[in-house]
């Protein structure tokens, strides 16, 4: 049974197909500058070189039939024809409060993602157009929709509510939602299998740091706190987003510069952050490299960015209580060795010891590390995550009805002995 997962942005298409007889990921590969024109596919398999193809995808819809057309190719292709697909799983960034779980897409769903899309205008909109596109190609073929947002619907009310008026609640759903919830749960699973501790049993704070970055609080194995909210703009100091600002900041610069309101939200959005600071880079990379050779802004975005991470899991402590672990994940979170060292230093008075050479080591996104010392009371782990197994295994289970939930499924990479393929 090949199962493919779909991740559709505004002008790309990520995927994947997977054999879930072997567990092998088959192909991967992604669709860039989908509508914005010189569109082309980047097609990877296990083994072969990458292969390139300009083709011109005006819509998301023809951007599902190249993905198609180019897995079923006879010179570079996985699949003799698109029948050995049986099922789809699409990635939606915004389910709102009605979705607390992955599902089955039919037209009552669609509804509600779409009645929603206003959350998350930049993101629903383009993964609605996937699963148009996807049900048009692939008719007859069951499609699955997975959340981002459902991880954190465990919240309690305190947490996910602001304090603002409360019609605003009723009203329109503001409320904090959270993203990245797929990433979250892959991480907070496996940690626990690590530890050798039922999910249930494990207090938690999972830091997904790439362009775009959020924690999470987890306890007894469920979300209880998160730092995006609304929309992913706020928390963490993100590579173009600026996260936690003084709210009166944006009307008074809009005073100042006389800037309309889509103007001050482009600004905190795609040119805040470690852009904003360095002006240059949103790639960590970059930042550290001229950082090291004496740019005093980079070393700046470093230390801002360093000092709010570590802010967050004091905070999370707080929230969660006992901690087990503390899980570093995404991009930068698995490969910025110079960042979580700066986060994590000097905590040892939380029961968190650093050791220097094992975090330096840390430097790949395929080995699961402790970078704290033996003796440290809480552990701290660089685990990659696998946003797209969980796409997977939630579309196989709801197709053979073993699927309950995410707290009370049974992973395959919750258990001790799940290895990475």
């Amino acid at each position: 049974m090949d199962i493919l997962a779909l991740n559709c942005g505004s002008s790309s298409v990520k995927y994947q197909l997977f054999d879930w007889d072997k567990k092998v990921v088959v192909a991967k590969g992604m669709v860039e500058r989908v509508v914005i024109g010189d569109s082309f596919i980047l097609h990877e398999v296990p083994g072969r070189e990458t292969y390139r193809e300009d083709s011109d995808c005006p819509d998301h819809k023809t951007a599902v039939d190249l993905i198609l057309r180019t897995l079923t190719s006879p010179n570079h292709g996985v699949l003799k024809d698109i029948k050995q697909i049986a099922a789809v799983g699409h990635r939606v960034v915004h389910g709102g409060e009605k979705f607390t779980k992955s599902v089955l897409i039919d037209d009552e769903v669609l509804a509600a993602v779409t009645e929603v899309q206003h959350l998350a205008p930049l993101h629903n909109p383009p993964n609605i157009a996937g699963i148009e596109g996807a049900m048009a190609v692939l008719p007859g073929v069951p499609q699955i929709a997975i959340f981002d947002t459902a991880f954190h619907q465990t919240m309690p009310e305190h947490a996910y509510l602001y304090p603002l008026p409360y019609e605003w609640y009723e009203k329109y759903g503001v409320r904090r939602y959270g993203f990245h919830g797929t990433s979250h749960l892959y991480v907070s699973k496996r940690i626990a299998a690590i530890l050798g501790k039922p999910a249930n049993q494990c207090n938690v704070i999972t830091m997904h740091i790439g362009n775009g970055v959020s924690h999470c609080a987890i306890k007894n194995g469920v979300s209880v706190d998160t730092s995006m909210g609304l929309t992913p703009l706020e928390g963490a100091m993100m590579g173009t987003r600026c996260g936690d600002i003084d709210p009166a900041i944006p009307a008074f610069m809009m005073q100042k510069e006389n800037l309309s309101a889509k103007e001050i939200d482009s600004i905190l959005n795609k040119k805040s952050g470690v852009i904003g600071i360095t002006g240059r880079f949103t790639d960590r990379r970059d930042v550290i490299e001229n950082a090291n050779g004496g740019d005093r802004l980079c070393s700046l975005a470093l230390d801002i960015e360093a000092y709010r991470l570590k802010k967050y899991i004091g905070t999370y402590m707080a929230v969660v209580g006992r901690l087990d672990a503390v899980v570093f994940t995404a991009g930068v979170g698995e490969m910025g060795a110079p960042i979580r060292e700066r986060a994590i230093a000097g905590l040892e008075h939380l029961g968190i010891i650093l050791d220097k050479e094992r975090n330096a080591s840390a430097m790949t996104r395929k080995r699961e590390t402790l970078i704290t010392t033996d003796d440290s009371p809480v552990k701290v782990y660089v685990i990659p995550t696998d946003e797209e197994l969980v796409f997977t295994e939630d579309v196989a289970a709801i197709l053979d009805g073993s699927y309950t939930d995410h707290m009370n499924f049974t992973y395959s990479f919750s258990r001790p002995d799940f290895v990475r393929k």
